[in-house]
């Protein structure tokens, strides 16, 4: 039998946080991986940008560390896939490829103001029936908006036909195209259904609902698939002539990843925390508070699968919170250390809502709260609270995920850096009340990237991806502990506390 061609895959990863740059082989081994943070801006309460050259610049010097990492892949690399943060927004300028203003990021509430004034003329679930999506500060079409209403350089460029909307998937692949010199306009069916003008039927922009908002198609990229050879990566690059082949949201990146099919769901652990069920090609639309979105759609000829997901805006950011804001640790792994010197959180509950709360409440008047403070807390018990958050704010999408898709609970699949916290997988699976399933690599967001551009080019076939259902004999598996009697009182109290987030913010901002 002939021997298989050596292939390898490259998987940029940009999150909201960091950018990294993962290498795979045949048999989905990391061959070569590097990482990068940057910095978030908070200009003032409310308000999260990033800096948009900083995005693409960083994977520039990751991919060239990683592909330097020890091991030749010269030839070897086929293909790129790419996945990143959704929703966050950018205009740039068609001419001068710079950005018009910096990307406003997914969690930024700045566009309260304008969600209160399309609620009033519309409703806030006006546009679900297209988009799956309700009217909220989370989505991309407000902060265009916003954009439209705020900044003259953007007026200005869309009046001249110079400027190109995109999330952050489409800034990165104009850039590694060509940019100002041809580079592909482009984003994929995951990001595109985040923005609030995809129609989730049609998989292309909705005319009414631009319509609607006053937003120019002009300004729109093409819409793709997820798996497809979108256009190669031109001079200038590290890996010049590579294809990019797979592009999709983060979240649906880590659904392939998992291998997540029809009534699986998995739940992603990073700056915010994300719960994803495949329900198909069936659209579910939530009566608790869910979204209605993409899964996937691996090709361009191939069956659309949708999803219902869960958003939680806060998890992970906390653990940053902590240690950048508060000095209470000096690494996001001294976390669990902390936590550990005490047995429970002491009656201690943080609600991490900074900028609201998305699922299943969706109050962006909601602002974060710690209570049940006594003098007996101290710094530990604090930091167990803030791991609690985390579990709590799954566990009431999950609940919510279940009265929708009528299912039971059942083994939860985890992913995403967080997961490496052992402490937190326990006290997830306790809340549960049923096993949490971490599989052996947590980054299965990069991984999913990395399967729908093999998929393309026919390194990887479907059956092979999904023929395991994502679990593999070292994964590793945490069993719930906890009393029930306990468990429901520590969820009643939980529940007390997220009611006295709401209402506290100045919906000015």
């Amino acid at each position: 039998m002939a021997k298989k061609e050596v292939a390898f895959i490259g998987a940029i990863d940009q999150g909201t946080t960091s950018t990294r740059f993962i290498i795979y082989d045949q048999d989905t081994k990391c061959i070569g991986s590097h990482q990068v943070e940057f910095t978030q801006f908070y200009p003032e309460a409310g308000f999260v940008n990033h800096f948009p050259p900083a995005l693409f610049f960083f994977s520039s010097i990751l991919i060239g560390e990683a592909t330097a990492d020890g091991h030749n892949v010269d030839g070897l690399l086929k293909a790129v896939g790419l996945t990143n943060q959704r929703e966050t927004t950018l205009i740039w300028s068609k001419s001068t490829g710079l950005p018009l203003y910096n990307a406003i990021v997914w969690m930024d509430v700045r566009t309260s103001a304008i969600c209160r004034e399309k609620e009033f003329s519309g409703g806030r679930t006006h546009f679900v029936d297209t988009c799956g999506l309700p009217i909220s500060t989370y989505f991309s079409a407000l902060k265009i908006l916003w954009l439209l209403e705020n900044v003259d350089a953007v007026k200005q460029a869309v009046k001249t036909g110079d400027a190109l909307f995109g999330t952050i998937d489409t800034w990165l692949i104009w850039n590694l195209t060509g940019g100002i010199n041809g580079g592909l306009h482009v984003t994929d069916v995951s990001n595109a259904s985040r923005t609030m003008l995809m129609n989730i039927k049609t998989l292309d922009w909705d005319k009414a609902t631009l319509e609607a908002l006053k937003i120019s198609p002009g300004i729109l990229p093409k819409i793709v698939s997820n798996s497809e050879v979108i256009g190669k990566i031109e001079k200038g690059w590290p890996i010049t002539g590579i294809p990019i082949a797979g592009c999709l949201g983060d979240q649906h990146a880590a659904m392939v990843g998992q291998a997540c099919r029809k009534g699986e769901a998995k739940s992603t652990y990073g700056t915010g925390a994300f719960i994803l069920l495949n329900t198909g090609e069936e659209i579910v639309k939530s009566k608790h508070g869910l979204l209605t979105t993409l899964a996937y759609k691996l090709g361009p000829n191939a069956p659309t699968n949708y999803a219902l997901e869960g958003s939680i805006a806060i998890a992970g950011a906390a653990v940053q919170w902590l240690r950048d804001s508060l000095g209470i640790i000096k690494s996001a792994k001294e976390i669990e250390e902390l936590a550990l010197k005490v047995e429970s959180a002491g009656g201690v509950y943080f609600v991490p809502a900074f900028n609201g709360l998305f699922a299943p409440w969706w109050r962006d008047d909601a602002r974060g709260v710690c209570i049940g403070i006594t003098r007996f807390t101290n710094r530990s018990h604090i930091a167990r609270a803030v791991l609690e958050s985390m579990c709590f704010q799954v566990k009431d999408v999950l609940d919510s995920m279940h009265k929708d898709a009528s299912q039971k609970d059942g083994k939860q699949k985890v992913d995403g850096g967080a997961t490496v916290n052992n402490l937190l997988m326990q006290i997830q699976a306790d809340l549960l009340g049923s096993p949490v399933v971490r599989p052996a690599d947590i980054e299965t967001t990069a991984l999913g990237a990395a399967y729908a551009a093999g998929l393309a080019i026919g390194v990887w076939k479907e059956g092979e991806i999904f023929a395991s259902g994502g679990t593999s004999k070292t994964d590793t598996t945490f069993r719930p502990n906890l009393e029930e009697s306990l468990r429901k009182k520590k969820l009643e109290s939980w529940g007390k506390a997220v009611e006295r987030t709401f209402d506290l913010a100045d919906l000015s901002i």
